[in-house]
C-alpha cells in the first residue's frame, strides 16, 4: 500500500471520528482485514488491507490527530481567515488535520510532499475551490507555523 493510500484511510477515518468519538476501537476496526473485504471492488482503496509498515502509519497518524484534534481545530480555525469553522466542509477538515498533524509531528515527511498529498486527495472528494481553499490554508500554515 503507498502511503498516499494509507493517509486517504486516515482520512476516511478522521471524517467518521466526527460521528464516532472513539479513535482507538474505529482505528481497529478500519484496519482489520474483515474491513476491507467488506468493501473490497466498491474502492480500489480497500481493495486489500494495508501491510503491516502501513497499518502502523494508519495507527500513528490517526491516534495523533485523535490526540491533538483541539490543537489542530484551532490552527484550522485561525488560518481559515474569514471562514467559521463550522462551514468548512467535513472531509476539508479531515483533510487538514491529517496534512497539519504530519507537518507538525512526522518529520520523516517533507513538508511539500504532505501538503501536496492533502490537495490531491481533496480533488478526489471535494469540488476545485475547496482544494484551493485547502492548498491555501496548509501553505499558509505551513509558512506560519513552521518556519
Amino acid at each position: 500500500m503507498t502511503r498516499r493510500a494509507a493517509r486517504e484511510i486516515v482520512v476516511h477515518m478522521i471524517y467518521a471520528l466526527d460521528f464516532s468519538q472513539n479513535m482507538p476501537e474505529l482505528v481497529d476496526e478500519r484496519t482489520s482485514p474483515g474491513f476491507f473485504d467488506g468493501l473490497s471492488g466498491e474502492d480500489e482503496l480497500f481493495d486489500k488491507p494495508p501491510d503491516k509498515m502501513s497499518a502502523q502509519y494508519i495507527k500513528t497518524v490517526a491516534g495523533g490527530v485523535g490526540d491533538h484534534l483541539a490543537e489542530l481545530d484551532g490552527y484550522i480555525e485561525k488560518y481559515a481567515s474569514g471562514w467559521k469553522f463550522g462551514r468548512i466542509s467535513r472531509v476539508a477538515v479531515a483533510i487538514m488535520r491529517v496534512c497539519m498533524y504530519e507537518l507538525l509531528y512526522c518529520p520523516d515527511v517533507p513538508n511539500a510532499a504532505a501538503i501536496n498529498a492533502a490537495v490531491e486527495i481533496c480533488k478526489k472528494y471535494e469540488e476545485g475551490e475547496v482544494s484551493a481553499f485547502v492548498n491555501g490554508i496548509l501553505g499558509s500554515f505551513a509558512r506560519e507555523e513552521l518556519a
